[in-house]
């Protein structure tokens, strides 16, 4: 008896939980349900007419094809930087991200069908093979390039290292074309160019945030202390046209010049996503003096750096107002398919400024004379920044109709020309000091 009884109450208090379980469960469906109900509904949408095209679509589609879209389609809805990455799209960022890749180490364009060498990069199979700027590769492997786009030519010439490949090279002063087998190598893509300005500055342009950009950011300043010795008078760091890249590399290159202090601070959407980077104790350029360039060109990560040596007071900016990428884009791996490229969170610069859809504006306006070609183009065509993409992200702190970002992104070939990189250099030698320029700025102003 005493077990049926036992029995019989535990069957009661079961019914009781799941009685209350139930109710709970009653209270809160019905918003849950409604907008489960609503996204099952606009999925049969989807489902419908995906069937229509597949079965009516005057050619027959390719249902990758199709899905691939429809998601893109979804991901750029959101903003402009949020994207799938199909699996070679996928491998291609890797390869940017990682900074290296097997193949024959040259930089190429595409003229009249057939690819230039621009340079081959020192120390790699195109080096050691003997291939020249200004010489023009008409086929690989035999196969003529005539039809290709550029992309798909550095793909082929791309591969496993160890590899060998034949290009057929037409050369100036050579009557006929000829053969070079090259063996694909591990190249390295170095983010960081830079030699002395004169005996006395030290310039240093970053292209992009990849993986190897912070060492060889710490060799180029070691390099340049061993040659320029006590003359050294301070940096140019030259980020102009610097799209950006890794979020860590953006951090660790702002620590490198900082002691102390945020660096920088990502939102998400919620409050346990917020992260804050902070600087450690080692200025590698021992505390010299420092110039940014920046310029419209200049974006995301990049923009993380300038943002957080101007807020310190670590280095001056000069140029003119950058691109205005205030977001933080999260690669998300799925699986043999892809990756999915999503924006997970806005930044903000070491005093809490948003620069998304603003941008940097630096100390020092320095404009770059165009020349008369692209002065026509510019009026055209205007200078484009985040604020100018459709579906950006709005700036939070900022009213819609003071949102502005973007300017020219042209800097001469020839550094005599380079009217910021001179101003630059100016102002590091003390023939322009930086309270005059300002102070002349703002009585022409008034």
């Amino acid at each position: 008896m005493r077990k049926s009884e036992y029995a019989l109450w535990a069957l009661l208090v079961v019914a009781v939980i799941a009685a209350g379980s139930t109710m709970v469960s009653l209270a809160r469906s019905p918003s849950a349900s409604a907008a489960n109900s609503e996204i099952y509904k606009q999925l049969d949408l989807f489902g419908e007419v995906l069937e229509r095209v597949r079965a009516d679509y005057v050619e027959e589609p390719t249902d990758s094809k199709l899905i691939e879209s429809a998601i893109n389609g979804m991901l750029t809805a959101l903003d402009p930087h949020s994207a799938y990455l199909n699996p070679k799209h996928f491998r291609d960022m890797q390869v940017q991200t990682r900074g290296e890749f097997g193949g024959l180490g040259i930089e190429v364009t595409m003229e009249n069908g057939v690819v230039k060498v621009v340079s081959p990069i020192e120390d790699t199979p195109a080096a050691r093979a003997g291939l020249m700027s200004g010489d023009l590769i008409t086929h690989l492997d035999k196969e003529q390039i005539l039809g290709l786009t550029l992309q798909e030519a550095v793909e082929k010439m791309r591969g496993p290292v160890n590899s060998p490949i034949t290009l057929t090279i037409v050369r100036k002063g050579v009557d006929d074309p000829f053969e070079v087998k090259v063996v694909r190598d591990m190249i390295h893509i170095n983010p960081v160019k830079y030699n002395a300005e004169g005996d006395d500055v030290g310039y240093i342009r970053i292209t992009t945030f990849n993986e190897q950009t912070t060492d060889n950011l710490v060799k180029a300043v070691d390099d340049l202390k061993k040659e320029l010795g006590d003359n050294l008078k301070g940096y140019v760091i030259d980020l102009r046209n610097n799209p950006g890249g890794l979020l860590d590399q953006a951090i660790s290159v702002s620590d490198s010049f900082l002691d102390q202090g945020a660096i920088v601070l990502t939102r998400g959407r919620n409050l346990e996503e917020t992260q804050r980077s902070n600087a450690r104790k080692g200025d590698i350029t021992d505390g010299k003096k420092i110039v940014v360039l920046i310029n419209g060109g200049s974006a995301s990560a990049s923009e993380i750096v300038a943002g957080a040596l101007q807020d310190h007071h670590r280095a001056t900016v000069i140029g003119t107002r950058s691109f205005g990428k205030g977001s933080v884009q999260t690669i998300i791996p799925l699986g043999s398919s892809g990756a999915l490229r999503l924006t997970t969170a806005r930044y903000y610069t070491p005093s809490g400024r948003s620069i998304q859809a603003k941008g940097i504006d630096p100390e020092l306006v320095v404009e770059e004379e165009l020349p008369d070609d692209l002065k026509k183009k510019e009026d055209v065509i205007g200078t484009r920044g985040e604020a100018n993409l459709r579906g950006h992200l709005k700036n939070e702190t900022t009213k819609e109709e003071e949102e502005q970002s973007g300017s020219s992104s042209y800097v001469p070939e020839d550094k005599e020309k380079d009217t910021q990189l001179n101003y630059a250099l100016d102002l590091l030698r003390g023939i322009k000091s930086v309270d005059t320029e300002l102070k002349q700025k703002a009585e022409a102003a008034n």
